[in-house]
C-alpha cells in the first residue's frame, strides 16, 4: 500500500485507512450504539453515585442494557472495517493511497457529522426517553398488563390489596444490581414461557426466589415495634332465609418489641431464630420446627413419625414475615367469606330471601370461562328473585340488581378458568379457619424429645371474647353496638 506523497505524522498515517474504512453501514451502526449507549449512560450517571440504585428497573438499563449496547457497538466498528477492507480487496479495488486527515478529507468530514448528528439526536431522545421509560417499566400497569398478562389474577388481587399503592417492583425486585440479576434473569425463561405458552397454571405459590422479608415488608413494617392487644370482629352470615348476622369477637394479642408475649413478640422478637422443614413445595405439611429463643436456647419439635434421619433430606428455610402473611398482596376469597364481607358493606342487601345462600350456589356453579360467567351468574342471581320471590323483586328490584353485580365481582376477583385459578387454589396461612394457617405447627402434635409440644392453646394468640353471637355484649359494652 502506498500513500500520498505529502508530509504528515506517524498517526495521522495510521489513521487515514482507518477514517476511510470506517465509512460503512456496519461500522456506522457501531458508532451509532456506542454514541447512544454512552449519551445515555451520562444522564443515568447521577442516580449510581451514591452507589446504588433506586429505582428497581434502572439496574436493567445501568447494569445490563447500556454496557451490552456499548461493547455491540465497540464490536460493530472494527467489524465493518474488516468487512469493507475485504470486500474491496476482493473486488480490487481498494485505494493504493489515501486522503490527507484533514477537513478536506470527505470520509473525515462525513464520520465527524454522522457522530455530529448522532450525538445531538441522542441527547434528545435521551433526555425525553430515559426518565419516561424507566417510570413506565417500574409501574403496575407494565408488570401487571403490558408484559406480565399471565399474572391477571396476581394484578386482580392486587388492585384490592393494603397494597395496591405499592409497586410490584418493590417487593419482587427491589433496588441492587444482586436481586435485579436473580430476578429478572430468570424473566428470560418468563418471556419464552409466555411466547410459546409453557406457562405453568396456575402460577405456582410459594414464590421460591422472593426477596426476603427484612429487605421488603420490613422496610415499612418493622419487628421492633410493639404492636399491643387489637380487637377484631367478625361478622357471619347464615344461610338462612332472613341471612342471619352473628358476630365473633376477638382480642388479638400481637406483641413485639420485646414486650410481652403475643404473635410478633414470640416469632420475630430479637435473638429468635425459627428454622423449620416442609414436605411439600407449598410449605403446608410442616415436619419439623427448630425454636431458638431470645437467650439463645434451641428446641427441636418433629411432626408424628418424622424421624432426624427424615429431616436431613428436606430444604430447611428460616422463618419470617411471609411464612404466615403468604398472601399480603395477592390474597384470594373463599366464597362464603366474600359473601359475608359483601353482606356487611351492603353491597349485597341482607334483607333479600336466601342472598348468602343463593350467591355461594350460584358462585360455586363450573363456567367455562369469565365471559360465559359474566352473563349467567347476575342472570341466575336476578332469576332466583324473579321465580322465587316474585314481591320481592318487584319491590327491592334496584337492590337484586346491584346484588347480582356484587356476586359477579366476587367472581371476578378470584376466579380464572385460563389459570385454573378457583376456590382455595392459594392458601392463606393467616389463621386457621378455611386453611391449616396456624396450626401447621400449633396442632398441640409437634414434640421436642423431651415431650415439650408446640401449643395450640387459643389464649396464646387471642382471648375469644364472643363467638358466634347476635348482639355480643362486650360491643355493647364499648359502645361498638
Amino acid at each position: 500500500m502506498t500513500v500520498l506523497q505529502t508530509p504528515r505524522s506517524g498517526w495521522r498515517e495510521w489513521l487515514s485507512p482507518i477514517i476511510y474504512l470506517s465509512n460503512n453501514w456496519l461500522s456506522f451502526t457501531g458508532v451509532l450504539l456506542v454514541t447512544m449507549s454512552t449519551v445515555f449512560w451520562l444522564f443515568l450517571l447521577p442516580t449510581t453515585l451514591h452507589g446504588e440504585v433506586s429505582h428497581p428497573y434502572l439496574g436493567i438499563l445501568i447494569f445490563l442494557l447500556l454496557p451490552g449496547l456499548f461493547f455491540l457497538g465497540l464490536a460493530l466498528i472494527p467489524a465493518g472495517i474488516y468487512w469493507r477492507r475485504r470486500r474491496e480487496r476482493s473486488r480490487h479495488i481498494f485505494p493504493e493511497s489515501f486522503a490527507q486527515f484533514d477537513l478536506h478529507n470527505i470520509s473525515l468530514r462525513r464520520l465527524l457529522w454522522f457522530l455530529l448528528l448522532a450525538t445531538v439526536a441522542n441527547i434528545i431522545i435521551a433526555s425525553q426517553l430515559s426518565y419516561s421509560a424507566v417510570n413506565y417499566m417500574d409501574s403496575v400497569t407494565f408488570c401487571g398488563l403490558t408484559c406480565h398478562t399471565v399474572m391477571a389474577p396476581e394484578y386482580s388481587a392486587y388492585q384490592g390489596s393494603p397494597h395496591s399503592r405499592v409497586e410490584c417492583v418493590q417487593c419482587h425486585i427491589g433496588p441492587g444490581a444482586s436481586w435485579f440479576v436473580k430476578s429478572k434473569l430468570s424473566g428470560t425463561w418468563q418471556v419464552i414461557a409466555v411466547m410459546f405458552n409453557l406457562y405453568p397454571r396456575p402460577i405456582p405459590a410459594p414464590v421460591q426466589s422472593l426477596r426476603p422479608a427484612r429487605e421488603t415488608c420490613e422496610a415499612c413494617h418493622w419487628p421492633q415495634r410493639f404492636g399491643g392487644d387489637r380487637l377484631r370482629v367478625v361478622p357471619k352470615y347464615a344461610d338462612d332465609e332472613g341471612n342471619t348476622l352473628t358476630k365473633s369477637v376477638l382480642l388479638m394479642h400481637i406483641g413485639g418489641g420485646g414486650r410481652g408475649p403475643g404473635i410478633h413478640g414470640v416469632h420475630v422478637a430479637e435473638g429468635v431464630d425459627i428454622e423449620y422443614a416442609a414436605t411439600d413445595e407449598k410449605r403446608q405439611n410442616i415436619a419439623w420446627v427448630r425454636y431458638r429463643d431470645a437467650a439463645g436456647k434451641a428446641t427441636e419439635y418433629f411432626a408424628p413419625g418424622v424421624k432426624p434421619e427424615d429431616v436431613a433430606k428436606l430444604p430447611v428455610r428460616t422463618m419470617d414475615c411471609i411464612d404466615c402473611h403468604n398472601r399480603p398482596t395477592h390474597a384470594f376469597d373463599l366464597p362464603e367469606r366474600a359473601l359475608d364481607r359483601v353482606l356487611a358493606s351492603g353491597e349485597l342487601d341482607p334483607s333479600l330471601p336466601f342472598a348468602k345462600k343463593t350467591g355461594a350456589g350460584i358462585l360455586k356453579a363450573a363456567y367455562a370461562s369469565r365471559e360465559e360467567a359474566a352473563q349467567a351468574i347476575p342472570a341466575a342471581f336476578e332469576r332466583f328473585y324473579r321465580e322465587k320471590y316474585p314481591q320481592v323483586y318487584a319491590a327491592k328490584h334496584d337492590a337484586v340488581v346491584r346484588g347480582a353485580k356484587a356476586v359477579l365481582a366476587i367472581y371476578q376477583r378470584n376466579i380464572f378458568p385460563q389459570m385454573r385459578v378457583t376456590w382455595g387454589t392459594y392458601n392463606n396461612n393467616i389463621g386457621h379457619n378455611d386453611f391449616p394457617g396456624c396450626f401447621r405447627c400449633h396442632d398441640d402434635e409437634h414434640a421436642s424429645k423431651e415431650g415439650k409440644k408446640v401449643s395450640q392453646d387459643c389464649n396464646s394468640c387471642h382471648n375469644l371474647l364472643a363467638m358466634d353471637e347476635a348482639s355480643p355484649k362486650i360491643l355493647t359494652d364499648l359502645g361498638l353496638q
